[in-house]
């Protein structure tokens, strides 16, 4: 067996590429929930490498997240961004259809998803949005809630 540029092995030689699973995740020190998603991913066979930083619109507007589609944390994966509490299975179904677009984004931070659950166990409604371009374009790329 080979081993392939993203780590994926394959037989007789041709190396398959499979999508990585490093997630750099860009939150700032203050953030307890960050930490809620980044145990999500984590158990979901992501592997977190985490930056802290102090002002995360700086980040949002290097790839490409408008502010109003903006959430508590910025990650990177597999060249997509992926912004707030986006759930891993959506990550996930990202890197598997590899869609033309700047990445995902759950703006806010709606109760129950990922990182966000209470005690209570309280969910609201909300949907995963697929980014297509930096001017803000959308479209549903999941439903949750």
């Amino acid at each position: 067996m080979i081993e392939g540029p993203a780590g994926g092995r394959s037989a007789g030689g041709c190396a398959q590429a499979s999508p990585s699973r490093d997630l750099v995740v860009y939150k700032t020190p203050y953030c307890g929930c960050c930490n809620g998603w980044i145990t999500h991913m984590r158990r979901a066979g992501f592997n977190p490498i985490v930056r802290e930083v102090q002002d995360l619109n700086p980040i949002r507007a290097q790839y490409g997240v408008p502010f109003t589609l903006s959430s508590c944390h910025t990650a990177l994966v597999g060249g997509y961004v992926v912004e707030g509490h986006v759930p891993p299975a959506d990550v996930a179904r990202l890197l598997a259809d590899k869609p033309k677009a700047i990445g995902l984004t759950v703006p806010g931070m709606p109760i129950g998803s990922p990182g966000m659950e209470t005690p209570s166990e309280q969910s609201e409604n909300y949907a995963t949005l697929l980014l297509l371009d930096r001017t803000g374009r959308t479209r549903v790329f999941a439903h949750h809630g």
